[in-house]
């Protein structure tokens, strides 16, 4: 796979280098572990695991334990009395990467650490307007946009996390396509907050503040166009057979498509949605990223880049 044309602000490490970078860090999941984390259609391995993100939590715990002692530092100089505000971690991505595989796979291994066991986990899917909404302004083919998201509700919930203030996120429902009503996910001071989604990376114009603005690390996953758009086609076929059989699915309308016409139909969400939120959302934020996950055809990480410190 041919490595994009970065800045020399970032160092890469191929796969067999990345992996050396473990050290000693044991691997504390089990083959069971994984089937239960991993997404539909990711065939996420216990290798990929071992090589790629115990490096990653190494180095996540380091950053996390320097993160502490400096807040130590200057709330002295303050004269503040101490205390630790949750450390953020962003996650960014296409549609069909993996982000959510990922996400779910390093909450795990980053609660293995013994310095801070409370590692939560929130989704930008939480800060979608609600399908009434976005049906009312004519949004439902730009969700992931921008536009569909409750920025000023997500901005505020990451405020409050980083103040160390409990914070609460609705539900979403892939399910049903929806945020779940009278449903929230309060995260109350965990050590770690990993915060996930398409946007998490984007700049909104003449905006005060960002999403990014309260990360202290931030991971960026990349593969071709192409593979994702595979990705993606083969995700929609297997929700086809399994998801949306249900009677309560939003995409039920779709159960009884034959896989051509499913195939199609995957196709021209990838071309008409998400397609275009990628190249003109989503990828332009690939290097405000610390590092940079480079997948290959296969779904395995083959490149890491680190942006130099």
């Amino acid at each position: 796979m041919d490595a994009p044309n970065f800045p020399a602000a970032y160092d890469v490490y191929r796969r067999a280098e990345w992996s050396r970078l473990r050290l000693n860090t044991p691997l504390t999941l089990s083959d069971t572990d994984i089937a239960g984390l991993r997404g539909l259609s990711d065939p996420l391995s216990l290798d990929e695991v071992a090589n790629i993100y115990l490096p990653l939590s190494r180095l996540l715990n380091l950053h996390v334990l320097a993160a502490r002692r400096l807040g130590t530092v200057e709330q002295t100089f303050l004269g503040r009395t101490l205390t630790t505000p949750p450390y953020v971690i962003g996650i960014a991505g296409s549609v069909a990467v993996g982000k959510s595989t990922f996400a779910r796979v390093l909450q795990r291994l980053l609660a293995s650490w013994p310095d801070h066991p409370g590692v939560e986990l929130v989704t930008t899917d939480s800060f979608l307007h609600p399908r009434t909404v976005l049906e009312q302004r004519g949004l439902m083919d730009r969700k992931g946009f921008p536009e569909s998201y409750d920025l000023r509700r997500m901005i505020a919930f990451l405020a409050a996390v980083k103040a160390g203030r409990p914070a609460r996120a609705p539900v979403y429902s892939h399910f049903t396509y929806d945020i779940v009503p009278d449903q929230i996910q309060l995260v109350d001071q965990p050590d770690i907050l990993i915060f996930e989604g398409l946007n998490v990376l984007q700049t909104v114009r003449a905006a005060p503040l960002l999403a990014s603005d309260f990360f202290d690390f931030s991971v960026y996953m990349d593969a071709e166009e192409h593979d994702l758009a595979r990705w993606y086609a083969d995700r929609f076929l297997l929700l086809q057979r399994t998801a949306f059989q249900q009677p309560t699915s939003y995409f039920h309308h779709f159960r009884d498509l034959s896989r051509e016409d499913a195939l199609i139909q995957a196709k021209s969400i990838w071309r008409r949605i998400n397609l275009p939120n990628l190249r003109e959302n989503i990828r332009p934020t690939r290097e405000r990223a610390r590092t940079i996950l480079r997948k290959a055809a296969d779904h395995r990480t083959e490149q890491v880049w680190l942006r130099r410190i």
